[in-house]
């Protein structure tokens, strides 16, 4: 195994691709459209708009990012086999890795990434199979271009953990990687889990390390539900109205306590009144801070949702890592 690489935790949801390093996080929006060639010049009176950006792959050419949906056809694969290494789904990674090195600057040596999987993707039969195909189309040499530019790196390591362990580790560890003693006592006691996520709602509970299997599970009510309440009459893309949803412009009035209700109603299927007796209930993912305001009172003072809960399960995916490779030196 190669000792100078470089950690990076990848949570890679269906409403943003995200990373989290030793710099610091991004997100990308989780679109991606096969790119036409046709091309519009602006028109007198109307604003050119700026274009998304340009991957061509091994899999051929796509836009990636926000405003993707309005430049070419939507792919829209939000099923579990995008996790298998789908186009779609290579044509993030490289989008998201290209902005996070033009922000960062560019990585001079090979990677070491923990991906986090939602719970539908590492349950059932085919769990290890499914560990086993991302490893495989995520590690090795990748290369491509963005917007004409080459680019090329090396991951030579990857593990995968469900998304919510991110979650967990991001409460437990500072961002060296090291345990934060006041909140170590937590495992003692039981600690639940929520992300919510663009397609799924995940619960956890761990208890002296382990997972309580009986509290643990996934539902898919994450925030595509909300969008496709308010999306009744099918007129836009699940991407132009996460657009329209992250910069404020959709009426949430009727749409949100319908969805709000569909996510406690999962919560409480899986955990009843059983969260009374958990140490802490952390609450994270971009669902999350729809549901700032109201959520947290559900658990009489036992809940907690980190800053920058986006980031929080590839921030804390990133702090494992750090983690585990202390663990290998000493």
């Amino acid at each position: 195994m190669e000792t100078n690489l470089i950690s990076l935790g990848i949570d890679a949801g269906n409403g943003a691709f995200k990373l989290f390093g030793a710099s610091g996080g991004l997100e990308i929006v989780s679109q991606v459209a096969t790119n036409g060639t046709q091309k519009v010049l602006s028109t007198l009176g109307l604003r050119k708009s700026k274009a998304p950006l340009a991957i061509h792959n091994e899999h051929g050419s796509f836009y990636v990012g926000a405003g993707s949906h309005s430049y070419g056809r939507p792919v829209e694969n939000l099923d579990v086999d995008r996790f298998n290494g789908t186009p779609e789904m290579k044509a993030l990674l490289h989008g998201s890795l290209t902005r996070f090195q033009q922000r960062y600057g560019k990585f001079n040596a090979p990677l070491s990434v923990v991906v986090g999987l939602p719970n539908e993707v590492l349950t059932g039969d085919q769990a290890e199979q499914n560990v086993e195909n991302v490893k495989r189309w995520l590690r090795g040499a990748h290369t491509w271009t963005a917007d004409g530019e080459p680019y090329s790196l090396e991951i030579s390591e990857v593990k995968a953990a469900s998304q919510v362990t991110g979650g967990l580790f991001d409460y437990l560890l500072d961002a060296e990687g090291r345990s934060i003693p006041e909140r170590q006592g937590a495992f003692k006691g039981e600690v639940g889990v929520i992300t919510i996520g663009f397609g799924t709602v995940e619960l956890m509970v761990v208890q002296n390390r382990e997972i309580v299997q009986r509290f643990t599970s996934g539902a898919a009510s994450g925030v595509r539900r909300l969008l496709e309440i308010v999306n009744g009459q099918r007129l836009y893309s699940l991407g132009e109205l996460d657009l329209q949803l992250r910069a404020g412009q959709l009426d949430l009035r009727e749409a949100l306590p319908i969805w709000e209700r569909e996510v406690t109603g999962v919560i409480e299927k899986q955990w009843g009144t059983a969260w009374k007796r958990f140490a802490a209930v952390l609450i994270m993912g971009g669902g999350a801070v729809l549901l700032k305001d109201t959520l947290p009172h559900r658990f009489n003072g036992r809940s907690y949702m980190p800053d920058e809960p986006v980031q929080a399960i590839a921030r804390g995916l990133y702090r494992l890592s750090l983690a585990q490779q202390a663990r290998k030196g000493k």
